[in-house]
């Protein structure tokens, strides 16, 4: 048993793509789903699809890839969990980090739920630093 879900799932996702799997399964929770919506609407996912299993159910994450077939370039070159059980990390609106200059996406925990660092700039508001995406 692992004691980051949310660790867990990038992990899942990290190793899937670096080996050109499709698709990558991964237990079901609301956040994990608030982070994957996240990633399609940024476009470093095709797409996710929940099954029902009877119990928490399943996350089914299509990955998403640019190129031909033969030579595939990932769309997520990276994927890192900044915040961790044993470290949080919180920001205000004025310390949002850019994450590679601004190619990459943070996901950030805020008062008014999940959104991208972009966004938090926007409506000026801090939160938990989730992850990095680029």
């Amino acid at each position: 048993m692992w004691s980051d879900p949310i660790a867990d799932m990038l992990t899942r996702i990290r190793n899937a793509n670096s080996v050109g799997k499709e698709s990558v399964e991964v237990p079901a929770s609301n956040l994990k789903k608030a982070i994957l919506d996240i990633l399609k609407r940024e476009g470093y996912i095709v797409d996710y699809k929940f099954i029902d299993d009877g119990k928490q159910g399943i996350l089914k994450i299509n990955l998403k890839y640019k190129g031909i077939r033969r030579e595939k370039q990932k769309a997520i070159d990276g994927i890192v969990r900044v915040s961790k059980s044993g470290r949080r990390v919180y920001v205000n609106s004025r310390n949002i980090p850019k994450v590679k200059n601004g190619v990459g996406i943070a996901i950030l925990s805020t008062s008014q739920g999940l959104m991208t660092d972009k966004e938090a700039r926007e409506k000026k508001v801090g939160g938990e630093v989730i992850c990095f995406v680029w």
